[in-house]
């Protein structure tokens, strides 16, 4: 994974965090200590896909962008796109097969925001929910419908709750196949 920096306008794409470090202390005002060192190295080495940004003095930063490019030109093509660790996870996305008609077991899995009352008071939260659930469909657009109907169904489920589209990073479904193995 490589390291796209800017800072203004200076910006660059590096592959090791020596190389940032040398392009960071090439600025002028950045001055680099152990603990962000430290800090860089944990990043580069993490798998989480956000990008970061460093405090040089109050409200002044740069950015630090992890990103499949190898160069600044193909990052700034690709617009600082990169395949994200949810999108390489064995289940695809729903849109990708949504279409097609494959009749059969799927497990759906649905991150949805749900309406909870806060004790002792009158108002209300929205609090990200997960649910899992097996059903019969003949594609992942009727899986994706079955669970939103069912948890829509249910009383302790709030009306003014927020379902993700079918076609969103917060549903994922996979194909179990034809008929349901005992576990």
């Amino acid at each position: 994974m490589n390291l796209y920096i800017r800072y203004f306008d200076e910006e660059c794409v590096v592959s090791s965090a020596e190389e940032a470090f040398d392009f960071l202390s090439s600025l002028p005002g950045i001055t680099l200590d152990e603990a962000f060192v430290k800090d860089l190295r944990q990043y580069m080495d993490s798998p989480m896909p956000y990008p970061k940004r460093y405090k040089v003095r109050p409200r002044v930063y740069f950015i630090v962008i992890k990103t499949t490019a190898t160069t600044l030109a193909e990052f700034k093509v690709n617009g600082g796109r990169t395949q994200s660790l949810a999108e390489s996870s064995e289940k695809e996305p729903a849109a990708r097969f949504s279409i097609n008609d494959r009749p059969g077991w799927y497990e759906g899995e649905i991150l949805f925001k749900r309406v909870v009352p806060i004790p002792g008071t009158t108002k209300f939260q929205y609090k990200d929910t997960r649910f899992k659930a097996r059903c019969k469909a003949r594609n992942a657009q009727e899986c994706y419908n079955r669970i939103v109907e069912h948890l829509r169904s249910r009383q302790d489920v709030d009306a003014r709750s927020q379902f993700p589209s079918v076609k969103g990073k917060n549903f994922s479904c996979s194909y179990l196949g034809m008929t349901l193995e005992e576990e």
